[in-house]
C-alpha cells in the first residue's frame, strides 16, 4: 500500500512538473506577446495621431498666417502691433476659429519673442514669451528642437508645437515680422484615456485568450502524460518480469510513435521471455534424458542387470548420448562467445561446393533411413571468401534441420549459383529447400530469434534448443551478409544465404 501511494504521488508529481512547465511557457509567451502588443500598437496610435494633429496644426498655422497677411496688406502698415491693435476683434475672432478647428492654442509673437495675442485671452502675457535662445533657434529654422518640448517652462507640460514665420522682402533676421506658434497638448496626454481603454481592452482579450490557452494546455498535457504514466507502469511490471501490460496508442504524433515503440518492445520482451522458459524447459529435458539414460544403462553395466554380450550395445548407446550432450553444451557455448563478441573469424578463399558436397555426404544414413530425395544443382564450383569453420556450420545445420522436417519420401534441393551484381559486387547464392509442412507466414520473423521453435505445436523437433538458425545467422552477420527464409505451408521450406565470390584458384584441389 505504501509503495502504491509513493508511485501514485511521483506519477502526480510528474503530471504537476509537466502541467507547469507547459503553463509557464504558455504564459509567458501570451504575456509577452500582449506586452509587445500593447507597446506596438501604443506607438502606431501615437504616431497616427501625432501625424494627423500636425497635419491640422500645419493648415491651421497657414490659414493664420494668410489671415495676417492679408490684414498687413490691407493696413498697409509694417507694424505688427499697429495692423493687430486695428483689427483686434477681427484677428481674435479668426484665430479663435482656426484654433478651435485644430483643437489647438494659436499664437501671434513679435520678432522680439514678445507674445502679441492668441486665441486663449488668458494666456497673453506682456513679458517676453520666448527666450532669446528659443527665439534664435526659430528664426534660423531649427525649430524641430521644440516640436514636442515645454519652450523652457513657456508650458506646465509637453506640447506639440508648430510654427511658421511671417516674413519681409529678406529671408533672414531682423526681417522676421511675426511667427504664428500653433500649441496643442502632447497626444499622450491627451489620449490617456483612450489608451487606457485599448489598454483594459487587451487584457481582457489576454484573460480570455490565456483561458483558452489554459485548457489547451492542460489537455494537450494529459494527452502528453497518460502514455508516459502507462509507460512507466507497465516498465514497473517489467522489472518484476510481467510482461503483459500494453500502452493504449491514440493518434499519429511523436507520444503515440512512443507508445507503439514501448508496446513492440513489450511483445519482444515477452515472446524472449516465453522463449527463455521453454529454452530452460528444453535443455533441462535434453540434460536430464541422456543423463538419466547414461546413468541407468551404466548401473545396469555394474550390477550385472544387462548381460555382458549386450555391454558393447548399450555402450553404444551411452556413446551416442554423450556425444548429444556434448552437442548440446557446445551450443550453448558458442552463442555465449557469440554474444561476449569472442568470436573470431578466419577469412580464407575455399570451395563452398565442395564445402557442401562433403556436409551432405555425412547425412548419408539419415537420407537414407527416410528415403528423401536430394537435387543437387551446381553447374561450376563456386569459391568463397569466408570462415570455412564457420561456413561449414552453417551449411550443417541448414541441412540437418532440412532433413529432420522433411518428410519420408520427400525431396531436398540444394542449389548453388553465382550473381553477379557488378565487378566489385559478385556473391555466391546458397539455396536449400525441402517439402515439408512448411512455416506459417505469421512465424516467419521470428524463425532467426534466440531459443525460438517453430514446430512447437507439430513436435517435430524433439531433441532441438532453438540456437541453431540464430548461430546461422548470426555467423552470417558477422560475415556481413544474411539470410532469409520463404515457405509455403503444406508445400515447402527454403533457406537462402550469399558470399562474397571470388575467382577459382586452380592451384587448390
Amino acid at each position: 500500500m505504501l509503495e502504491y501511494t509513493h508511485n501514485f504521488k511521483k506519477e502526480k508529481l510528474m503530471f504537476k512538473s509537466v502541467f507547469t512547465k507547459y503553463l509557464t511557457t504558455f504564459t509567458l509567451i501570451i504575456l509577452f506577446s500582449f506586452i509587445i502588443l500593447i507597446i506596438v500598437v501604443s506607438s502606431l496610435i501615437t504616431n497616427y495621431s501625432r501625424e494627423s494633429k500636425w497635419k491640422m496644426m500645419d493648415k491651421s498655422a497657414e490659414m493664420a498666417a494668410s489671415s495676417l497677411q492679408a490684414y498687413l496688406s490691407l493696413s498697409g502698415e509694417d507694424d505688427i502691433h499697429m495692423v493687430i491693435s486695428r483689427f483686434h476683434m477681427k484677428i481674435s475672432n479668426n484665430l479663435d476659429n482656426i484654433a478651435k478647428l485644430a483643437d489647438s492654442t494659436v499664437f501671434i509673437i513679435d520678432a522680439e519673442g514678445y507674445l502679441i495675442t492668441s486665441s486663449n485671452e488668458n494666456l497673453i502675457r506682456k513679458d517676453r514669451f520666448f527666450s532669446e535662445d528659443i527665439l534664435k533657434n526659430i528664426k534660423e529654422g531649427k525649430s524641430d528642437y521644440y516640436k514636442i518640448s515645454k519652450m523652457d517652462g513657456t508650458f506646465d507640460q509637453l506640447m506639440l508645437n508648430y510654427f511658421y514665420i511671417i516674413r519681409g522682402d529678406s529671408e533672414y533676421g531682423a526681417d522676421v515680422k511675426a511667427i504664428i506658434m500653433v500649441s496643442s497638448p502632447d497626444i499622450t496626454v491627451t489620449d490617456n484615456d483612450l489608451t487606457s481603454k485599448m489598454i483594459k481592452t487587451i487584457i481582457s482579450v489576454s484573460l480570455w485568450i490565456f483561458l483558452a490557452a489554459l485548457i489547451s494546455v492542460y489537455f494537450i498535457s494529459e494527452r502528453i502524460v497518460e502514455p508516459l504514466k502507462q509507460i512507466s507502469t507497465a516498465a514497473k511490471n517489467f522489472a518484476k518480469g510481467k510482461f503483459d501490460a500494453r500502452v493504449t496508442v491514440t493518434g499519429h504524433d511523436e507520444v503515440a510513435e512512443l507508445a507503439e515503440t514501448f508496446n513492440n518492445m513489450a511483445d519482444a520482451l515477452a515472446r524472449l521471455e516465453e522463449m527463455r522458459s521453454t529454452f530452460l524447459a528444453n535443455v533441462s529435458h535434453d540434460l536430464r534424458t541422456p543423463m538419466t539414460t547414461i546413468s541407468g544403462f551404466v548401473d545396469g553395466i555394474l550390477d550385472g542387470t544387462i548381460p555382458e554380450e549386450k555391454h558393447t550395445y548399450y555402450l553404444m548407446i551411452i556413446s551416442s548420448e554423450v556425444r548429444r550432450l556434448s552437442r548440446l553444451v557446445n551450443s550453448l557455448l558458442q552463442l555465449s562467445r557469440m554474444e561476449a563478441g569472442e568470436t573470431k573469424l578466419k577469412i580464407v578463399d575455399f570451395n563452398l561446393s565442395e564445402k557442401a558436397r562433403q556436409i551432405l555426404i555425412s547425412f548419408e544414413s539419415k537420407i537414407e533411413d527416410k528415403k528423401l530425395e536430394i537435387e543437387f544443382n551446381n553447374d561450376d564450383d563456386l569459391y568463397v571468401n569466408a570462415d570455412t569453420d564457420a561456413i561449414h556450420q552453417v551449411i550443417y545445420n541448414l541441412m540437418d534441420n532440412a532433413i529432420k522436417f522433411t518428410p519420408e519420401g520427400g525431396t531436398i534441393t540444394i542449389t548453388l549459383k553465382p550473381h553477379i551484381i557488378d565487378k566489385r559486387n559478385k556473391k555466391a547464392v546458397f539455396s536449400i529447400r525441402n517439402t515439408g509442412p512448411g512455416i506459417p507466414a505469421e512465424e516467419i520473423p521470428f524463425l532467426f530469434e534466440r531459443f525460438y521453435k517453430s514446430d512447437r505445436s507439430r513436435g517435430l523437433d524433439k531433441t532441438g534448443t532453438g540456437l541453431g538458425l540464430y548461430i546461422v545467422k548470426t555467423t552470417l552477420r558477422n560475415h556481413g551478409e544474411d539470410i532469409k527464409a520463404f515457405s509455403e505451408p503444406g508445400k515447402y521450406t527454403e533457406f537462402t544465404f550469399t558470399l562474397p565470390l571470388v575467382e577459382k584458384n586452380t592451384d587448390k584441389k
